[in-house]
């Protein structure tokens, strides 16, 4: 199969200049839902063309159909349920028929949407579906059940402008301007390279064979929206990249960088992705083992197979129009000094790799990373933003019951770093936080969590630049933690440290009346009595007050916060 550009323009949602002035203005009078991140993401590529056919937020169904088998309501393949996720207050607003105005963080009109459906999904089965798992260790299913709305809108958009991008803004392609430059370079066979993570040598190598073996020009396509949590950020990212586009012929390669925000859904991912790049003008796409695959499930293994992901898109490619080209295993030969794919080494001869597990502990420990491996130039923009861990800011937090000895043990570990000295450190203690930052909240199940989130955006911040967070709030719920885990890991280490002393012991000690209290009824939703406490399943670190002393509790927390390479072994 030879697969034809077709470079003319594809349709864009948005209207001319005038009537798009004429309806900011006229949208005063509508009702406005404020995009989160991902929805922006989203509506940029519905705007631009980068999901055509689609027209609008997906209605139910399309929904359906796509959710069943990857296909909407008129038989066209789209694997991805495309959805204006709200809250249910929104969502008893509006009536069908009724327009509504889709504003950016910052209250900026970036289109308006007819609503056509409204309807309340079964986020369990979209999950089975899509992402082959109802797991919330999936990125994409947490985000479905934990931070999504739990109603859906649909409906046709009409778009007004582009969300604004302030950063490379030169390298910010919609898909008709890359048709055209494809069109003006004579480009004939463009093969697409997908990617989240970094450029080293043997990405390099692969690209350079994939175009070579496609005959065709090569378009590097990273993403710049939204990927895993714990992925390296896109400013590094783009400043890898450029660093790399020196070692590509300029006449053969092009970079853009693509505002997706990644499901991290394998299979469907892959073919999502093979549309999108057709959308952008490429007539093959390089389809890697494991494609946008989240990793571990809850039971420790993949989600996906390593070439479910190719099968799918096999499966599809004449219907999409777009070719996949195989991503070849590249393992630096030693004995040859270059890269080769790994299945036509001969046995016997020295095989070097670094995984990218290895590649981390690497930088973590500011250990050497060799030239074979990575360019210099990239390296040194990954050392920038990854420091050694030593260098960087971290969070310890502390959950247990009221009573348990987490705030005495937190503020022994605080004078302990103090003592060590380096990088400044901040106690967030449950009644420090109270006072300071959460005065007006009671202690409601809402209530309680929205002052977990509040310490853990703190700490997050603490984190990102480069201090030491140490937090020690009841914190009761797993999604809670782990949102604030994901919060955190964003920017460094989040020591999680379960201090497990019983509820009997906790309530023996009752220093502040409160388990009293709580046992006559005086205290509603009390932790361990009349709320429940999700044990934590895997903490870094559990301690235990019935017989040790604070100053050892506090110690075994320094050993293991250096046993992370967190401080420096004394």
């Amino acid at each position: 199969m030879s697969m034809a550009p077709n470079l003319t323009p594809i349709p864009e949602l948005y209207v001319s200049y005038d009537s798009a002035q004429k309806m900011k203005h006229e949208a005063a009078d509508l009702t406005s839902w404020d995009l989160s991140p991902r929805q922006i993401c989203d509506l940029e590529l519905l705007m631009n063309g980068g999901f055509n056919p689609l027209k609008g937020f997906l209605g139910q169904a399309d929904y359906e159909g796509v959710v069943e088998n990857m296909r909407l309501a008129d038989g066209t393949l789209w694997p991805m349920p495309i959805t204006l996720d709200v809250s249910e207050d929104f969502a008893d607003q509006i009536e069908i028929g009724q327009d509504i105005a889709l504003r950016d963080r910052e209250g900026v009109i970036l289109a308006t949407m007819t609503v056509s459906d409204r309807w309340v999904p079964n986020k369990s089965h979209e999950a089975e579906q899509v992402f082959g798992a109802d797991d919330q260790a999936h990125p994409a299913v947490d985000y479905l059940h934990n931070v999504a709305g739990k109603v859906y809108l649909g409906g046709p958009i009409t778009g007004i402008q582009p969300p604004v991008h302030y950063d490379f803004r030169a390298r910010r392609d919609t898909p008709n301007e890359l048709r055209a430059y494809f069109r003006k370079l004579g480009w004939r066979r463009v093969v697409a390279f997908q990617t989240r993570n970094p450029l080293h040598r043997a990405h390099q190598e692969l690209t350079f064979r994939a175009a070579k073996e496609a005959q065709a020009n090569l378009l590097i396509h990273p993403v710049v929206g939204m990927t895993k949590p714990g992925d390296i950020d896109h400013f590094t990212r783009v400043r890898c990249y450029e660093a790399v586009l020196d070692q590509y012929p300029a006449t053969t390669t092009t970079m853009s960088l693509l505002n997706l925000a990644m499901r991290m859904a394998g299979p469907r991912e892959a073919v999502w992705h093979g549309l999108i790049r057709k959308n952008h003008g490429c007539t093959h796409m390089i389809v890697g083992r494991d494609h946008a695959g989240p990793g571990k499930n809850s039971a420790g293994d993949d989600f996906y197979g390593p070439y479910d992901a190719q099968d799918l898109f096999k499966t599809h490619q004449d219907e999409m129009g777009i070719e996949m080209v195989d991503f070849k295993h590249m393992v630096y030969v030693q004995d040859r000094a270059q890269y080769e794919p790994a299945d036509e080494v001969e046995e016997g001869a020295t095989v070097l790799n670094i995984s990218g597990t290895e590649l981390r502990r690497r930088l973590a420990e500011g250990l050497d990373i060799p030239e074979w491996f990575s360019f210099p130039a990239v390296v040194a923009e990954l050392r920038k933003t990854r420091p050694p861990r030593s260098q960087q800011g971290f969070t310890v937090f502390f959950t247990g019951f009221s009573g348990s000895g987490k705030s005495t043990i937190a503020n022994a570990l605080m004078v302990k770093l103090m003592e060590l000295g380096g990088r400044p450190v901040t106690l967030l203690d449950g009644d420090i936080v109270r006072k300071n930052l959460s005065s007006e909240l009671g202690f409601s199940k809402e209530h309680r969590d929205l002052n977990i989130r509040r310490i853990g955006f703190v700490a997050s911040e603490i984190t990102k630049n480069g201090g030491i967070a140490i937090c020690a709030p009841i914190a009761p719920y797993e999604v809670t933690r782990r949102a604030v885990r994901q919060d955190i890991e964003q920017f460094g280490a989040f020591v999680e440290v379960h201090v497990s002393t019983s509820i009997e012991v906790c309530e023996d000690r009752d220093r502040k009346g409160l388990y009293k209290l709580a046992r006559e009824g005086k205290i509603k939703e009390f932790t361990g009595i009349s709320d429940p406490y999700d044990v934590p399943a895997n903490p870094e670190l559990r301690v235990d007050t019935e017989n040790v002393d604070v100053d050892n509790c506090a110690h075994q927390v320094l050993l293991k916060l250096e046993s992370l390479g967190l401080i420096a072994a004394n």
